[in-house]
């Protein structure tokens, strides 16, 4: 492929899988690697973003980081799915919960993402995109986790680019309609997939609970979701 390596990401033509799982975190990406694929090689340390493809019960799989916001998401899943022959990827991050009832460690689906991003503006649409997953991985994702018995919960979650916003009370208001949990990648992720004819899906941790303050270590985040890890493998 004449686009590889890019300068975001090392890979040479044929070394990402087809089903990229995608952390924020790249040490969540090399923890994934070296718990969970066998013969695990890495692809990429460019800018600290690691990459690896290996094996998942015979199926190849790669892992790679894809950074805070949707600008870092964008690059990294656009180069995936346009130069890398990636059919389909799977974020597996964390969000802070909104809705009433959403735990922490509790893992959500997103059906769907809001957004207070213009990330749509550059498709100039005649209206407002609504990103969605695909349902295919969607109810497979739904099915696997209640084979696990973890709890998961299917809904709209809010893809926002303010982590620390100026408007303290604005999650109060996504809330009221439905929202069950906060991030800032999904809408963008989904929006590339949509593009490019592809498949998407997001599944998230909850590491914390913006509006009561409650929050897991960052140690946890790295290397404790393990569950959300399994349900996503099983889709490759």
């Amino acid at each position: 492929m004449p686009n590889t390596p890019t300068p975001h990401n090392g890979a040479k033509e044929g070394e990402i899988a087809r089903t990229v799982l995608m952390p924020g975190d790249p040490l969540r990406a090399k923890f994934i690697a070296e718990h969970y694929l066998e013969d695990a090689r890495c692809f990429n340390t460019i800018r600290g973003m690691l990459g690896f493809t290996g094996r998942y019960r015979g199926k190849e799989v790669s892992v790679m980081g894809g950074g805070m916001g949707m600008p870092s998401i964008g690059i990294y899943t656009y180069e995936l799915f346009h130069f890398y022959g990636a059919e389909a990827v799977i974020r597996v991050g964390t969000a802070g919960a909104v809705a009433e009832g959403v735990r922490v460690r509790d893992v959500v689906a997103a059906m769907g993402a809001c957004t207070d991003s213009n990330y749509a503006a550059q498709y100039r649409l005649p209206g407002t995109f609504a990103p969605i997953a695909d349902f295919g991985l969607l109810s497979r994702a739904v099915r696997a986790a209640r084979e696990r018995n973890a709890r998961i919960l299917v809904g709209n979650v809010l893809s926002s680019d303010a982590f620390y916003s100026d408007s303290p009370d604005s999650l109060k208001a996504w809330r009221k309609m439905g929202v069950l949990a906060v991030d800032m990648e999904a809408a963008a992720l989904y929006m590339n997939a949509a593009r490019a004819g592809k498949k998407a899906l997001c599944l998230l941790t909850v590491s914390d609970c913006p509006l009561t303050g409650e929050a897991l270590p960052a140690e946890e985040r790295q290397t404790g979701f393990t569950q959300m890890m399994e349900i996503a493998l099983s889709l490759a």
